[in-house]
Formats: structure tokens, C-alpha cells, sequence
């Protein structure tokens, strides 16, 4: 049976909250990863603790919309799980002029092309 209307609210704020809360934790501060270098160790290891925080938040909104049987928990917590990983991986993958850096040129040890202009 699903939540009332009331309840899909505190809970849909809960749970948003949590999601929230978990990128906090997990991931780096924002203004942090906006100054860093694109490709570098950093960004490798940003990348990982983004990854963390998505997948902690995608097991929480899962967990309790399957409990509450909902799909308003399902709506809010993956809509907000997906702009705070997007908001991390643009902030990690650019540099301080809006420059875009090649997908997994970090990872493959090569140097890292300006795709661009810069």
C-alpha cells in the first residue's frame, strides 16, 4: 500500500536528506575538485569517492522505497542522486576555464588532451 500524501513528503525529504548527507561524507568539497587539475591522482581518486557516494545513495533510495512501497522516494532520492554525481563528475572533469578533459586519460596514464579549445 502506498504512503499518504503527507507521508510520501517527510519521507521523500528524509530520504533526500540522507542522499544529501552521504555526499557529504563521501565526497570531496566541491570548491575542492573545481581547483584541481583534471586527469591527475586527484581526479582519479575523486572519481572513486563520487562513484562511493552514488552507489551508498542508489542502495539507500532503493532500500527504502522497497520498504515504504513508493514510488515518490524512488523519484525524489535517484532524481537527487543523479544531479550531485553529475555535479561532481562536470566539477572533476573540467578545469577552472570551463575546459573539458578526455574521458579516462587519467586512468590510462596518457596525457590529458584539451578537447575545447584552451
Amino acid at each position: 500500500m502506498p504512503l499518504k500524501p503527507n507521508e510520501q513528503i517527510i519521507v521523500s525529504a528524509a530520504t533526500a536528506t540522507a542522499v544529501y548527507a552521504i555526499f557529504q561524507l563521501n565526497a570531496p568539497n566541491l570548491a575542492d575538485v573545481k581547483a584541481s587539475v583534471p586527469g591527475g591522482a586527484a581526479s582519479v581518486n575523486t572519481h572513486r569517492s563520487v562513484k562511493t557516494a552514488v552507489w551508498t545513495s542508489a542502495l539507500l533510495v532503493t532500500g527504502l522505497g522497497l520498504l515504504a512501497r513508493d514510488p515518490t522516494i524512488y523519484i525524489v532520492g535517484g532524481l537527487l542522486t543523479a544531479a550531485e554525481g553529475w555535479k561532481f563528475y562536470h566539477a572533476n572533469a573540467t578545469d577552472g576555464k570551463g575546459n573539458m578533459v578526455a574521458p579516462g586519460s587519467a586512468v590510462t596514464g596518457q596525457p590529458s588532451p584539451t578537447l575545447n579549445g584552451g
